[in-house]
């Protein structure tokens, strides 16, 4: 089989199968087509079944050589070996030349987020304008559910229920989950939905969050929003939509929620996604101790770190 048939239908099979967002099966065409790309220009590769386990290990090393990061090699590893998968399944090869290729380690970064204060300065937005009230809604919800920015966007003015205080969210693999709604998000999503129709140009728009022209809200219309207000605040510019996600999971678990719930709130489908957080967590009560603790402080004060 021809290489670039098979990518083809892996692509449609996981679209299919899968129900890919657009990002994840654009970030599956490019791990492929350089993949692909690679095999060519150095061993002349046409047809699947010629591809042996040294190219691809060859291919891996090249890409640390391109000084792409160990997640970035990693993933594409893993795309990869779900399309070796795949030919052996639909018998296109007669082995998986990729099973045995180690995947390369990574650090787990921690992510960040938010302190209490850094919160209440983000959503402390004066409500002037109907994209005053549109910001707002947007940030509070964010914080209060912990969606992706994606599935913020996705929203539309019919998954929303007050009268239950929850939003239906759809999620990755178009996943669908119910998500509670806080009395602050609750507020000012109705705040805005009363000036919604404001925003509204010729003809009707479900997308609950819209722009100037009365479309839906893009990501890059939110980020410059987002940017905008992190300049005016003096708030780190390094923060992103994914930064209240993490503060949403990070102070509910500091506060005594369950891994498990959490986990359902952010539509994670394995727990160990979410275990991260607890390392955020202990990180917190280390620092807490360090910081407060009569015994560490007056040790600190007295120059005897050193002498232990």
């Amino acid at each position: 089989m021809k290489m670039e048939d098979a990518i083809t239908e892996f692509i449609a099979s996981c679209e299919y199968e899968k129900g890919l967002s657009h990002n994840t099966k654009t970030t599956y065409q490019y791990s492929l087509s350089t993949y692909q790309k690679f095999l060519e220009n150095k061993y002349k590769i046409k047809k699947v079944e010629e591809i042996q386990t040294e190219m691809i290990e060859a291919y891996l090393k090249h890409c640390f050589q391109e000084d792409e990061k160990d997640d970035t090699v990693a993933h594409k590893l893993t795309v990869i070996k779900n399309f070796h998968k795949y030919l052996l399944k639909e018998k296109a090869v007669s082995k998986d030349v990729s099973c045995f290729i180690a995947r390369p380690k990574t650090r787990k970064k921690l992510p960040k987020s938010l302190s209490l204060d850094e919160v209440d300065l983000l959503l402390d937005i004066s409500l002037d304008t109907p994209f005053d009230y549109r910001n707002k809604a947007m940030l509070e919800l964010l914080y209060a559910t912990g969606l992706r920015i994606s599935e913020a966007l996705s929203l539309t003015i019919y998954d929303l229920d007050f009268v239950n205080s929850v939003i239906r969210v759809k999620g990755k693999g178009s996943k669908e989950r119910i998500v509670p709604l806080g009395e602050y998000a609750i507020y000012y999503l109705q705040e805005y939905l009363d000036r919604r129709h404001l925003l509204l140009k010729k003809g009707q728009c479900d997308a609950l969050f819209l722009n100037s022209n009365g479309a839906q809200l893009s990501r890059q219309g939110f980020f410059k929003m987002l940017k905008q207000l992190l300049k005016e605040k003096g708030l780190r510019e390094e923060i992103s939509p994914h930064t209240l996600r993490h503060s949403f999971a990070t102070h509910l678990l500091s506060r005594g929620a369950d891994l498990r719930s959490i986990q359902m709130l952010l539509g994670h489908s394995d727990i160990e996604t979410t275990k991260i957080y607890t390392h955020v967590s202990q990180e917190a009560v280390a620092n807490a101790y360090h910081t407060y603790h009569p015994r560490d402080t007056k040790m600190k004060k007295e120059g005897k770190n050193d002498e232990i």
